[in-house]
Parts: structure tokens; sequence; C-alpha cells
């Protein structure tokens, strides 16, 4: 399976790799003249053969291609919003990964009440980062685009902005319907827009939860298991994209 890369642009039936991805697919991919990879702008795909690869010791690589056929690019099947509470870096950056593989549209961090505070302090300097992550992810695994990472907000204010569809916050809470029960009801089955909020370590507060509900989220449970951040991350999303898809 040929390997694909996003590229700012297609123009005048050519595109143009540079930086970090044009050094790996020189140097580490050992890209020739001739050899076929495919190419996104965000929208469309092409076919592209290189032209010319261009290594320098100083200053920015750069690999030149040619198009050669447009190629087929399905729009995604649903639109699903993941508002996912800070947590240690190293696993929210998992987190942002396995995210990016199943999927999702857009990543909302949350500086919800129980996050430490030192994430929050700590993370807008990581956003060029976590971009990166999003960016090697999506093209690893073949998306048309990489999700967009939105800045740090306030629960509150993201489950206000939320799309009109599926809104399904995850809760530990003893009496909270089981995530299978909620997709089964009838006004969440065909929902184009999916919203799914995953909370701290600690759980949300009773605050958050009201300004869930006033916004019409679902409390949703994955069973009587504590999971980590980022475990449910992908549990859930497996589960609702799966829906989602059947449907």
């Amino acid at each position: 399976m040929r390997r694909r890369f996003f590229v700012d642009k297609f123009e005048n039936e050519s595109a143009t790799l540079c930086g970090d991805t044009a050094n790996h697919l020189a140097r580490v991919l050992r890209a020739e003249p001739g050899q076929l990879y495919e190419l996104s702008d965000g929208s469309t795909l092409w076919l592209a053969r290189i032209d010319e690869v261009g290594l320098v010791a100083r200053g920015e690589n750069r690999v030149e291609f040619s198009l050669v056929e447009q190629l087929a690019a399905p729009a995604p099947s649903a639109h699903i919003t993941l508002l996912l509470s800070l947590v240690k870096f190293d696993r929210f950056e998992w987190a942002l990964e396995k995210a990016t593989e199943l999927g999702v549209t857009e990543i909302i961090p949350l500086a919800a009440e129980r996050t430490d505070k030192p994430l929050v302090a700590a993370a807008e300097k990581r956003h060029e980062r976590w971009v990166k992550i999003l960016h090697e992810s999506a093209q690893q695994s073949r998306r048309l685009a990489p999700p967009t990472l939105a800045e740090v907000i306030r629960p509150a204010k993201a489950f206000a902005a939320a799309h009109d569809g599926l809104k399904l916050m995850l809760s530990e809470r003893h009496d909270a319907p089981s995530l299978r029960t909620v997709l089964a009801e009838p006004p969440q089955s065909h929902a184009p827009y999916a919203t799914l909020a995953i909370g701290p370590e600690g759980g949300w507060t009773d605050a958050e939860l009201e300004s869930a509900s006033a916004a019409h989220f679902a409390e949703a449970s994955l069973g009587d298991l504590i999971l980590r951040t980022e475990t449910a991350v992908v549990a859930a999303l497996a589960v609702v994209t799966f829906s989602l898809i059947a449907k």
C-alpha cells in the first residue's frame, strides 16, 4: 500500500513537500525520482510521481512531484468532535494519536475543574507539538486530512458550543446508562454529528455534569471498571464510530 503525505496545495499539475516530511521521505524512506506516492491537500487526493529529491546540509529539504491521476477521496461518514480533558502529557499525546487513527474530525482540549493546574499552564507551549502528532498520525493512517486542534477551553464553553446531534459525556456515576443503551435510542441513531466528552482523572464535578446536561449531553457509562482517560478515548471512540458506520 502506497504511503500518503499532506501538501499545502496542488499547483500546475505539481506539488512540493518541504521540511521534516521531505527529510523523512528522502532520508528514511530513501525516495527516488520515479517512485509513486499519494498526496492530499486536505480536500483532494492525487497519485503523484517524484520528479526531484533535493536534500541540503542547510536550509529546507524539498521533494518535487508531478501529479499523475486524481484518486477517489470519500468524505467521512460522520463529523466526530472529541472533548478531551487534559491529563499527563505523555498519555494525552497517546490519546491524540489514537483518536486520529479512529477518525476524529476535531479535538478540543478541556481544562476541567479537576485537571492539574500545571498542565493547563503548560498546554499552550505544547500546541505546536500536538498539531505535529495529529499530522503524522493522519498520514500514517491514510486520512484525507488531520483533525483540527482547538485551544484549551473550559468544559462549560465546549458543551454549549457543541454541534446538534449525538452528544455523549462519559460518566462514572452508578446510575449512568451504558453507552450501548444510549446509542440504541432513536434520536441518536442517525446523527451526522457526534460529540464525545471525556473527563480528567478524578472525574467530572457536579457543576460540569449540570452544564453538560443543560447542553443536552447524555451521560453514558463504559461499565463498572474505572478506565484511564486514554483508555476511555479508544474504547468509546471505537464503539461510537462503529455505531455511526453501521447505521
